[in-house]
């Protein structure tokens, strides 16, 4: 990362201390991006390092359990119907942000979907999903996607060779070595305690579809055709749920586009995020 900054702490209705990160143009229109299970902010590196800080006000957050933020031990600080949404809502509030447009890549678009479930979509004014199971169907997770991540109780050897093997299954298009070692770095910094809380967090499907017909707000479905962790259908299924949703198939990509084809996926950000403010 070119432009590393350092975090300021918002406090979770459950006293969880979450970093965030702040980038670009301070009165510009305001994207908040997401990130995925075991990750940090640092994987929107290709985005913060952009021309998109010169147009956009660029927040990030570390999720709990992950980067810089709170990694409290229990699993109910990880699973039930609201702690995600409630802490998307305290970031919004903390950072004054004024209806900004969510990027959720993976498990940051389950974030999302649990945000719409609780709050709807009247603070917001879009949505860009990017490799995310929004419906929790397993039919939509690759055969390959499934138990990917280390768990606790394993020897240390396992855990580390796992983390390893699941981030290598995120890319069709491999990043470059400094990159990669980067992404181990912060994948590590995840309690294996906490990604096994995390993998318990489940939504029903039928919970699911009914907020999803409920969005009002522009969204942008971001895929990769060679995705090994979340299959093409997730996207699918999703955009039958919002009939208005813009779909953008990355053919040579797995399941972080916006890494392996950053210049095009940060273009049509950019001019999605243009349609959704309007003239400035």
């Amino acid at each position: 990362m070119k432009n590393p900054v350092l975090p300021t702490f918002v406090t979770a209705p459950d006293g969880v201390r979450l970093a965030v990160y702040e980038w670009g143009t301070p009165t510009g229109p305001e994207l908040l991006l997401i990130h995925g299970n075991a990750q940090c902010h640092l994987c929107w590196a290709p985005q913060i390092d952009s021309g998109l800080a010169e147009e956009f006000r660029i927040v990030a957050v570390d999720l709990r359990g992950h980067g810089a933020s709170d990694k409290p031990s229990t699993p109910e600080s990880y699973q039930g119907p609201s702690v995600w949404a409630k802490d998307l809502a305290a970031v919004m509030a903390a950072k004054s942000l004024r209806r900004p447009l969510l990027v959720g890549w993976s498990m940051g678009g389950r974030i999302i979907r649990q945000y719409l479930m609780n709050f709807g979509d009247a603070a917001i004014a879009g949505i860009n999903f990017v490799g995310s199971l929004v419906i929790e169907e397993p039919e939509s997770r690759a055969p390959s996607g499934a138990g990917l991540h280390p768990r606790a109780g394993q020897p240390l050897y396992e855990q580390i060779a796992g983390a390893i093997a699941f981030l290598d299954r995120c890319y069709a298009i491999k990043p470059n070595e400094t990159d990669f070692r980067v992404a181990i770095g912060y994948n590590l910094l995840v309690p294996f305690a906490v990604q096994d809380a995390v993998g318990g967090w489940k939504t029903d499907p039928a919970d699911t579809i009914p907020a999803l017909q409920q969005v009002t707000v522009p969204v942008l479905i971001s895929h990769g055709r060679r995705d090994a962790v979340i299959l093409p259908r997730a996207a699918e299924r999703a955009a039958t749920y919002m009939p208005h949703a813009e779909l953008s198939w990355y053919e040579t990509c797995g399941h972080s586009p916006f890494q392996e084809d950053a210049a095009r996926f940060n273009t049509e950000l950019a001019a999605f995020a243009r349609r959704v403010f309007g003239p400035s």
